[in-house]
């Protein structure tokens, strides 16, 4: 596994999402690659101001999602626009490439710098909106030491959100996370049924008992909630709540973001032990 203690200088990080306009080739794209860039280069300024933690680029507008592959037009957008975030940031950048592209995912961090990815599927098989998404860990983190980009981490969706897991029900949470970890991830991700539904706090504990990896709360954080799963998660990724009205597809709302980050520095501010270490 790649360091888990390297990315952040802090406990219990916030990365903010960074959803970029729909892409070349995808059903609703308007916009150029520069417009494209321009803006999300402007959401990263907002979230470094804010004092976020971190980064992570998805082509959450490309709807609907191909199931595991994508085209190269995308990878190579990606790739340039997170470059750029990267550059112009200067945060721990990852990337997401739906649905279930984490090959490609893994091509753009390699080529445009960046410190991790999120993946679907890493470890078990579940039914998505696109159909069924099968384990990629293997083949992954193979494709990683190929092309030498060992020092980009992965971070898994486990159960993961707008998915059917009914395949796996005799598998519970928490066994999904230590599967994660036999099978070398770097990190697990915990998310409610939908964007912007937070899990339950019982499915938290549950994984914290079964890994030793960080555990990133993956969907749902708030202002108003985030002091309870403070104890339990190592980090939390925020998309929905730093939007205008709390949805996912506007544009990002920097009052929203201060609110969160305040609220987050006060809770740091207490030094709420977690469960376990992490390091």
């Amino acid at each position: 596994m790649t360091s888990r203690t390297a990315l952040f200088s802090v406990t219990k990080p916030v990365i903010a999402m960074v959803h970029l306009a729909a892409l070349p080739g995808t059903p609703v794209n308007r916009f150029s690659l520069s417009q494209i860039e321009k803006q999300a280069l402007n959401d990263a300024k907002i979230f470094r101001a804010a004092g976020v933690h971190g980064v992570m680029l998805e082509n959450m507008h490309d709807t609907p999602y191909l199931r595991g592959r994508v085209g190269p037009e995308i990878v190579a957008s990606m790739a340039i626009i997170a470059r750029a975030v990267k550059q112009g940031s200067g945060l721990p950048c990852g990337v997401q490439v739906l649905a279930g592209a984490n090959l490609e995912a893994m091509a753009v961090a390699h080529a445009a710098g960046l410190d991790f990815i999120r993946a679907e599927g890493f470890a078990f098989a579940h039914v998505a909106d696109e159909g069924i998404i099968e384990s990629s860990a293997a083949e992954l983190l193979r494709y990683r030491r190929n092309i030498g980009a060992d020092g980009v981490q992965v971070w898994t969706d486990i159960k993961k959100k707008h998915s059917s897991h009914a395949i796996t029900a005799d598998v519970d949470i928490g066994e999904t996370a230590h599967a994660v970890e036999f099978m070398r991830g770097d990190a697990v991700i915990v998310t409610g049924l939908v964007t912007g539904d937070a899990p339950r706090s019982f499915d938290m504990l549950a994984v914290k008992k079964k890994t030793h990896l960080p555990v990133y709360l993956g969907s749902g954080a708030t202002a108003v909630n985030l002091k309870l799963f403070f104890s339990t998660a190592d980090g939390f990724i925020v998309g929905s709540e730093f939007k205008q009205g709390g949805h996912w597809a506007r544009a990002v709302d920097p009052a929203r973001v201060k609110r969160f980050m305040v609220a987050h520095r006060k809770l740091a501010e207490q030094d709420i032990a977690p469960l376990h270490s992490t390091t």
